[in-house]
């Protein structure tokens, strides 16, 4: 059935929706590209059984070769949008994007490998050039740590563990709701993530604000996730507006909470803030050395 488009802007939009942050979410970056990096090797297919035994099995290592690259490569970019969006983030634990023009390069000299003339230049040749064009179209995977220079590793880390345990919750939340299939309850879900995303960058900048966040990062989106997946199921089967109505007060409540919380958070640093410069400020003046207020 069709469904009316409404945003931000649209005639009939809920006009408490403004001044609510834009959902963080991105679109993936270089998708043609990358989707083609699944569709270019198919064609080996074709050449694969037009020939004898060792020419087919090259080709379908080929093709192997050429495949778990492209797979390797979409999730190497997933993950450099990942380390992009956080404020303190650690590079990734294993170089995909690397493997995967390795792996390219390496298909491709194979799919250039001729077992008749068996000659090596040239399926060499094609394979680093693969390998480079590779690179220069996706670039290279990060390669150093972000934003925790100065942070006790054993924070960082903990801080790390807490926010990628709620970006699960938060991902299996939006995959729940993509099953009801509704403009309107994804926009609100979105709305509320980017809500949620806006503690998370908070607690990534100051780990010592996980302890104040732990609960609403872990319990709270947790029981929003089995929310949102009971709701739906409910929903795909009976069209049940109480329902609905309920799981958007719950939506709501769930704002307003995490809205609070990151604001008392940002209240308690510049709180510490104006301890610390009152601190300097008399420590300036017992060495005679007089500021102004």
């Amino acid at each position: 059935m069709a469904e009316r488009f409404g945003g931000r802007h649209s005639p009939q939009s809920n006009r408490s929706e403004a001044g609510t942050p834009r959902p963080t979410h991105r679109p993936t970056r270089s998708a043609a590209r990358r989707n083609l990096m699944f569709l270019a090797p198919l064609p080996l297919l074709l050449t694969a059984f037009g020939q004898g035994a060792i020419g087919m099995a090259v080709d379908l290592a080929a093709l192997t070769l050429l495949l778990a690259s492209a797979y390797l490569l979409s999730e190497g970019i997933k993950a450099e949008e990942a380390y992009e969006m956080r404020t303190v983030a650690r590079r990734p634990a294993i170089p995909r994007k690397l493997f995967a023009s390795v792996g390219t390069a390496a298909g491709v000299g194979l799919a250039a490998f001729s077992p008749t003339d068996m000659g090596l230049l040239a399926p060499l040749l094609l394979g680093g050039i693969a390998g480079v064009a590779h690179v220069m179209a996706f670039g290279p995977d990060p390669m150093r740590d972000k934003g925790i220079e100065g942070v006790d590793a054993h924070q960082s880390s903990r801080v790390a563990r807490a926010v990628d345990e709620a970006e699960r919750h938060l991902a299996a939340m939006k995959d729940a709701i993509l099953r009801a299939r509704d403009r309107k309850l994804e926009a609100r879900v979105d709305r509320f993530q980017a809500i949620a995303r806006e503690m998370f960058r908070k607690v990534e900048s100051d780990p010592r604000d996980l302890v104040a966040a732990r609960r609403y990062m872990g319990v709270y989106l947790l029981g929003a996730k089995d929310a949102t997946v009971k709701f739906v199921d409910l929903w795909t089967t009976d069209r049940d507006t109480k329902a609905r109505a309920d799981y958007e007060a719950l939506l709501d409540d769930l704002e307003a909470n995490f809205t609070a919380r990151t604001r008392t958070l940002l209240a308690d640093d510049r709180t510490a803030l104006d301890i610390e410069i009152e601190v300097l400020r008399e420590r300036l003046e017992r060495e005679g050395i007089h500021t102004d207020a």
